[in-house]
């Protein structure tokens, strides 16, 4: 008889590498340097958010860095319970946005990226000498600045900003909810998910839509 072909064994999981200071210790000792990111780019309402975090040379707290990650890969209740530990070893940090409004006039990509300038102007204290930005495109922010693509998931102080934007966004837009309870905002964060889409279908467009995105356009010109 044929032999059975041995199966092959179990590969160990790959390690979970967390995100370090490998790019902030590469603009060399005595920069402060700057990490930051958004949230909200996809939403069918309410604004885009950015933060931006100045973090110590040594970076967060050895419990804190062991937890930190782009926010979008921890639940909703680690990032709630890291955000504080972030706002308080932090040197700075600010978070600003782009209304709904303003991302209609400009287009999401412009408004992200006012949104990131406005949180990094918003810092206190010394202007950073060099910032770190999540994803390919570069703000005009007036100092050294690099892209890093998927920085949330590899710079510390950009996954540092990337939690404290999802924090305020989702908090925002819990607030939203309140007053137009329909969209299932405190859930989905303003997000296309089918509970979002049926309520812009029955109860229509309200002024934190995104007029200029197509589903909210589409349900806007049967209403008018």
């Amino acid at each position: 008889m044929p032999r059975k072909a041995a199966s092959a064994a179990p590969r160990p999981p790959l390690p979970r590498y967390r995100p370090d200071l490998s790019f902030e210790t590469a603009f060399g000792p005595g920069r402060r340097v700057c990490g930051i990111d958004e949230v909200g780019r996809g939403p069918l309402a309410g604004p885009v958010v950015a933060a931006a975090v100045v973090l110590p040379p040594e970076g967060l707290p050895p419990e804190i860095a062991a937890l930190i990650d782009d926010s979008k890969a921890l639940a909703r209740r680690l990032r709630e319970e890291i955000e504080p530990a972030i706002r308080a070893h932090a040197l700075a940090f600010a978070i600003a946005e782009a209304s709904a409004r303003e991302i209609d006039e400009l287009n999401i990509h412009k408004a992200t990226l006012l949104a990131m300038k406005r949180a990094y102007l918003a810092l206190p204290g010394a202007a950073p000498d060099a910032a770190l930005i999540d994803g390919k495109f570069v703000p005009d922010l007036g100092c050294e600045a690099v892209a890093v693509v998927k920085g949330d998931s590899r710079s510390q102080s950009i996954a540092a900003a990337s939690i404290l934007a999802k924090v305020a966004r989702d908090s925002e837009m819990l607030r939203l909810s309140a007053t137009h309870p329909h969209y299932g905002w405190d859930r989905n964060a303003g997000y296309p998910t089918p509970e979002h889409l049926a309520a812009l279908g029955v109860h229509g467009v309200t002024p934190h839509h995104r007029v200029s995105f197509a589903p909210v356009a589409r349900q806007k010109a049967l209403t008018g």
